[in-house]
């Protein structure tokens, strides 16, 4: 189990393990490195203590460092829905492992048995869960939200939790997307000479925690139910989003040009 502290009354509850803790002290002192730190919203009082999941908007390879810190700044110690691949990593995987990080493998026959798993878990653990919805960095050029996948929207209606929307922006200028795979040293290049140069240049990581997504009148035995409890979770990251981004309402200041720009978000206001 996960502790979790309420802003407003203390409650005791089991502690992170100790390698999380470890790894979420490390990352806060990496993010405070690298750029600025804001956070607004919260999470309110009566979800703390039960089971609800978050569910991100994904602007670049550092924004897991960013949401990690967050959360430590709002005292809430969640686990991450992570690709297989990820998990299997050496160093970092079995920390995250240990750390008790879920795993989904996409487009394999284990996914429905591990979405079984993760439907009952969320039922029965005080923890919250991140999820990115979109299942990869936006690849569309302003940025917006990607049109995403149903997978955490029907994580929630089966297992009747609530939905906290996150909305972050600034964390793409911190690290260049890169490339999809990394297959040598070569792929790694843009990585660093970017990170490197983040303390220099110092960002703004602005992070929104939302008022939970209505899914009240979401059937979940109607088809087609997914779909439009993913809609309303996407529209309610994308509203977040918004004033987090005013002064870049069409396309990022900063320009990545490793970062594909194929597609367009059906979110965008």
């Amino acid at each position: 189990m996960f502790a979790l502290h309420d802003d407003d009354t203390a409650q005791t509850r089991r502690r992170p393990p100790a390698v999380w803790r470890t790894m979420t002290r490390i990352d806060q002192g990496l993010v405070s490195l690298t750029g600025r730190l804001r956070v607004t919203g919260r999470i309110a009082p009566g979800l703390r203590g039960r089971p609800f999941l978050m569910a991100a908007n994904h602007i670049g390879v550092f924004d897991p460092f960013v949401l990690i810190a967050a959360c430590r700044r709002i005292r809430v110690s969640p686990r991450f829905l992570l690709a297989g691949g990820i998990l299997d990593a050496p160093v970092i995987g079995p920390a995250l492992k240990v750390s008790g990080h879920m795993r989904i493998d996409r487009g394999k026959a284990s996914a429905v048995e591990q979405f079984t798993r993760a439907v009952e878990e969320m039922r029965t653990t005080p923890d919250p869960i991140i999820v990115y919805p979109e299942g990869r960095i936006s690849h569309d050029p302003g940025l917006w939200p990607e049109r995403g996948k149903t997978g955490a929207a029907r994580l929630a209606i089966a297992a009747g939790v609530p939905v906290v929307p996150i909305s972050q922006w600034g964390a793409h200028e911190a690290v260049y997307w890169g490339t999809e795979r990394v297959e040598g040293p070569a792929d790694l290049l843009p990585l660093a000479r970017s990170g490197l140069t983040a303390p220099l240049r110092r960002p703004t990581y602005r992070v929104h925690f939302g008022e939970p997504v209505d899914l009240g009148d979401i059937e979940p035995d109607r088809p087609g139910a997914g779909v439009r409890a993913h809609a309303k979770i996407m529209r309610a990251i994308t509203a977040g989003l918004v004033p987090l981004r005013a002064d870049e309402p069409d396309r990022p200041r900063f320009v990545d040009p490793t970062r594909p720009t194929d597609t367009v978000s059906p979110w965008r206001p």
